[in-house]
């Protein structure tokens, strides 16, 4: 990837250089040609305006100054080739030591014969004298309106292209430059990015031989890689979670189910001892064996629940608890009654919250269910809901006997009965814990004051992802730490 990343950005950059650099090489060699000519032609200006006196003078001193003008000019222009002839179009002056071109006609020159008409020419010709190709320019010697004489400056035209070419490398230089700093750039944006890539490649192999423990730093690196070490927390969490959820099904179901395995099994040997002897103490024995089966099918249908359970989230939405509580206490009413116990609805008329309408039920039927067997003759189930500043909060108070204090902190804890010998297996108020957990809530149980407990469940009326995020990697003990939705103690 590194390479790839790196070529693409390098032939990405060659394309722009080329696409930039052709016809901006087109327009700097055309603008230096330009300029050469230019220079030219004001050098020849400058030497037929000094030329003009000598040439109105024609004695031997006149023509000596133009001469030795001309010879310091070539010197000092780089090879350029003077030649300046008189009004006839005749060589009196030449920047060559050949004198013999001296007094050689020049007026069938056609850049001459332009220059002595009061004109200036311009221009590339082959010279067949040299042999070259050259690079001309020519302008008159004036004396106000009359034409003195003729100036011809020439230059070999490789000098001009090797001039020319000389600014059209440089451009290429930098282009080049472009494109290797371009490469070198890719290649450390490349590096970089492989680097985190690699950092998790590697933190994935690791997770997948069995260590857990290992995370993705989310501090560092560009936002894509940010968002993918936190989606990499998030699925280690979430894993690590769901294997800790397993081994502690795993442990305590093995645990919870030896037991009455073992007594269903010393029943039934029994029983079957018992049949040819006594059979009605074998039926007994058969009798107790059914009702270590029913509890047994209750225990697993409590654990299958809560394996089905471990990990999830509900399907939250605005749901109205108020409604719901006033629904079950309804329900409720006429099995209390059977027991002289009164089931009610008391708080406010609505609260709205993000919930599962499922969950929400099934907590308050938990609630109720065990406030019932706890619950004496002529006392009271209450249901109410308490609207909070970020929520809601909802009651199930009963007249019972209450909890310890130091029980109240295990009471949500799988297969933890108030007592050993008493019904059930241990699993209700698990399973509202993991509903409400699911469901973004929090559980509760307070002793009330005058007798009775108080079991709660807080509900807030925002679901955000963070939210989200803690609840699935909530510990069970955080659970029951819980502080409710308006901000009491834990």
């Amino acid at each position: 990837m590194t390479w790839r990343f790196m070529l693409a950005l390098v032939g990405l950059t060659a394309v722009a250089m080329l696409v930039l650099l052709v016809p901006l090489s087109g327009y700097l060699a055309q603008t230096e040609h330009d300029r050469i000519t230019t220079s030219l032609e004001r050098d020849a200006f400058v030497l037929a305006g000094r030329s003009a006196a000598s040439l109105a003078d024609p004695s031997a001193a006149g023509r000596s100054v133009i001469t030795e003008l001309a010879r310091q000019y070539r010197t000092t222009s780089g090879g350029a080739r003077i030649v300046i002839t008189d009004a006839a179009g005749t060589a009196i002056v030449t920047s060559d030591d050949d004198p013999a071109a001296v007094g050689s006609p020049y007026a069938s020159r056609p850049e001459i014969a332009t220059a002595l008409a009061g004109q200036i020419a311009d221009g590339t010709r082959y010279s067949q004298t040299l042999s070259e190709q050259l690079l001309y320019v020519a302008v008159p010697v004036l004396s106000g309106d009359k034409v003195l004489g003729a100036v011809r400056l020439t230059y070999p035209a490789p000098v001009v292209d090797a001039a020319v070419n000389s600014k059209v490398a440089a451009l290429g230089i930098v282009g080049v430059t472009t494109v290797l700093l371009a490469g070198l750039i890719g290649l450390i944006l490349a590096s970089t990015v492989t680097r985190r890539l690699r950092l998790l490649t590697e933190l994935t192999e690791q997770f997948a031989e069995g260590d857990l423990s290992v995370r993705a730093d989310e501090r560092t690196g560009a936002p894509e890689l940010r968002s993918l070490a936190r989606s990499f927390n998030a699925m280690g969490e979430r894993l690590t979670s769901a294997l800790d959820q397993q081994r502690r099904f795993a442990a305590d179901a093995s645990h919870q189910l030896r037991t009455p395995l073992t007594a269903l099994r010393l029943r039934l040997e029994r029983a079957r001892e018992l049949a040819g002897v006594d059979p009605e103490e074998s039926a007994e024995r058969i009798a107790a064996a059914a009702a270590e089966t029913d509890r047994l099918e209750t225990l697993v249908e409590g654990l299958l629940q809560l394996s089905r359970g471990e990990g999830t989230i509900a399907a939250v939405a605005p749901t109205d608890i108020a409604a719901i509580a006033r629904e079950r206490a309804e329900h409720w009413q006429p099995l209390g009654e059977e027991s002289g116990v009164a089931v009610e609805y008391a708080g406010a008329a609505s609260a709205v919250v993000l919930a599962s309408a499922a969950a929400v039920e099934q907590i308050v039927d938990n609630y109720v269910d065990n406030a019932l067997g706890v619950s004496p003759r002529n006392s009271r189930i209450t249901l109410r809901v308490d609207r909070a500043a970020r929520g809601a909060v909802l009651h199930v108070l009963d007249e019972g006997p209450g909890l310890p204090d130091a029980e109240l902190s295990r009471a949500f804890d799988r297969f933890w009965r108030g007592r050993r010998d008493g019904p059930g297996s241990g699993l209700g108020l698990s399973i509202v814990a993991q509903l409400a957990d699911a469901s973004g809530a929090a559980v509760r149980l307070e002793n009330r004051e005058g007798g009775g407990l108080d079991a709660q469940v807080a509900f807030t009326a925002s679901w955000t992802p963070e939210r989200s995020h803690a609840v699935r990697s909530r510990s069970s003990a955080s659970r029951r730490r819980a502080a409710p939705a308006d901000g009491g103690p834990a």
